[in-house]
């Protein structure tokens, strides 16, 4: 069991975090965000999704700050996917409620997710590096302090784009090529789609189908009626996948469909796949009630993706940078190279 944090302000208190957090923890996301702006509002349920699975234990893996009345003042994660490429990639996530900033709580809480994130390395890959990883949104220069002093290198930029569900291009046809919606028999097919497309991408992963349904398909946004699928020869070679945030929705008052995955198979490329079947999903949003469409690109994205976005009407609306501390591989062939 990691140490928890013993240096915050008089009157607080930090435990593990438990399952029924979830919906105190949504409140204080929605209490932040008019000033973070991060426009990825969270239910009770969205959390737990992320939060209770095979690869977390909430136990471990999570803690609370609470103030004297029992008020959720801060909370912050530290989830390891079981897959990797690279670095074994651990997600550090949390926030402090915008009345208690400024006093040492945001700092206490990231010490414990490095502490926690290097623990998981060890525990479980340390034969390989480690990326532990923050992403801040450039509206969120207090907590871009925070991780720049705790040493936090920034490593890549990635922007959330969008387009109106209006003036739509043209439907495309690729000879050859069949554009249909998402269906589940195809589920297992579009995640080894997803693996061959993304292999040469930063911070990918081969997903096994723990962390696929974790995070992608499984997950209660997700719309399969959304989605499209480029079929070749009986074959999935393209695929857009599409989900729709009620909770942002009522929020807003705009519904958007967002496309979490895009992919086109390298054997397929250079044909077109890739606008086909966005332009495709475009189409079915804007006949589905959705007023807008979003997507998150890399923005050195080594297959042009942010040109072709720009092409098809998406602009850039908010800007998230991922902090990172690298960790060197603790155990080569079993043996520690410290000695």
């Amino acid at each position: 069991m990691s140490a928890v944090p013993l240096d915050l302000p008089e009157g607080l208190t930090v435990r593990p975090m438990r399952p029924e957090d979830a919906g105190p923890v949504a409140e204080l996301l929605a209490a932040c965000e008019a000033i973070d702006d991060t426009g990825a509002l969270k239910s009770p349920e969205d959390l737990l999704e992320w939060w209770v699975h095979e690869f977390t234990d909430l136990a471990q893996d999570g803690r609370i700050v609470l103030a004297g009345d029992g008020a959720v003042v801060g909370y912050a994660t530290a989830i390891a996917p079981p897959t990797f490429r690279d670095a074994y990639g651990v997600h550090l996530e949390g926030r402090v409620h915008p009345d208690r900033r400024g006093h040492g709580i945001g700092r206490a809480l990231l010490a414990w997710q490095l502490e926690r994130g290097t623990q998981l390395h060890a525990e479980r890959h340390p034969e390989a590096p480690a990326r532990l990883t923050a992403t801040v949104y450039t509206t969120m220069p207090s907590v871009e302090a925070l991780v720049r002093r705790a040493g936090l290198e920034q490593v890549r930029w990635f922007f959330h784009m969008e387009r109106p569900l209006t003036d739509l291009p043209p439907l495309r046809r690729v000879e050859g090529v069949a554009l249909v919606p998402f269906s589940w028999d195809r589920d297992e097919e579009v995640r080894a789609a997803h693996n061959a497309a993304f292999t040469e991408h930063y911070g990918s992963s081969e997903r096994d189908e723990v962390s696929w349904r974790v995070m992608f398909t499984g997950q209660r946004n997700f719309r399969p009626d959304l989605s499209v699928l480029a079929v070749a020869e009986g074959a999935v070679v393209g695929y857009a996948l599409s989900y729709v945030s009620e909770t942002a929705a009522a929020a807003s008052g705009v519904r958007e469909s967002y496309f979490g995955q895009i992919g086109v198979v390298p054997t397929a490329r250079r044909r077109g796949l890739s606008k086909a079947v966005i332009i495709a999903a475009l189409h079915t949003a804007a006949a589905s009630d959705c007023q807008t469409a979003g997507l998150e690109v890399d923005s050195e994205n080594v297959s042009g993706a942010l040109g072709l976005y720009e092409s098809l009407g998406f602009a850039t609306h908010r800007t998230q940078v991922s902090w990172s501390r690298r960790l060197d591989p603790l155990r080569l062939n079993g043996v520690d190279p410290s000695g």
